[in-house]
């Protein structure tokens, strides 16, 4: 009973914030768009660092190898990039964003920004007052004008850079959470 106790006042102060004299819940989500499933094996690692909940932001058509081939300037990726107008359809899920304070939002970079996709779930969702940080994985390239071209989605959001994982290690992921 003693252990028991201990154990639910340490929950209820380690995974609370304090603020102006109540602890009220933190909570965070873990939102990813992942094309190849490198990004979701990271935010999967992110999510259970963070103890967050996992969102997987899946479009509604899902994309092939071919779709991916960015050498072709005719691959459904390609042609998406070229218009940052372009919101590829998302498969909208019953989602209540007001319960979260953090976001933590993943993607692969394409063209050195986030994929038109991530606008898609931004602009799908109501993300007013949130804290938005973001992660990514790439072959060599980095946020480049990320935030800019996201913030218009979620103008009463705080978007902030967050990092590139590329290789995702438990250490690295660890360490990038706990500085959060």
């Amino acid at each position: 009973m003693c252990k028991m106790n201990v154990n639910l006042i340490h929950l209820f102060f380690v995974k609370n914030t304090y603020r102006k004299g109540l602890f009220i819940m933190s909570k965070k989500l873990v939102a990813f768009f992942s094309a190849s499933g490198t990004t979701k094996k990271v935010a999967q690692m992110i999510a259970e660092e963070a103890k967050a909940d996992l969102f997987e932001i899946e479009p509604k058509v899902p994309y092939t190898k071919l779709d991916l081939d960015w050498m072709n300037k005719k691959s459904r990726s390609s042609v998406e990039m070229s218009d940052k107008k372009y919101r590829p359809a998302i498969m909208k899920k019953e989602m209540d964003m007001s319960s979260y304070d953090e976001i933590l939002l993943g993607f692969p970079i394409w063209w050195y920004v986030a994929p038109t996709i991530i606008n898609t779930f931004l602009e799908a969702y109501d993300f007013s007052g949130k804290k938005i940080v973001l992660f990514a994985t790439s072959g060599g390239s980095g946020f480049g004008n990320t935030v800019k071209e996201l913030q218009s989605s979620a103008s009463d959001a705080v978007i902030t850079e967050g990092r590139l994982l590329n290789c995702g290690t438990k250490q690295e992921i660890t360490e990038w959470v706990n500085s959060l």
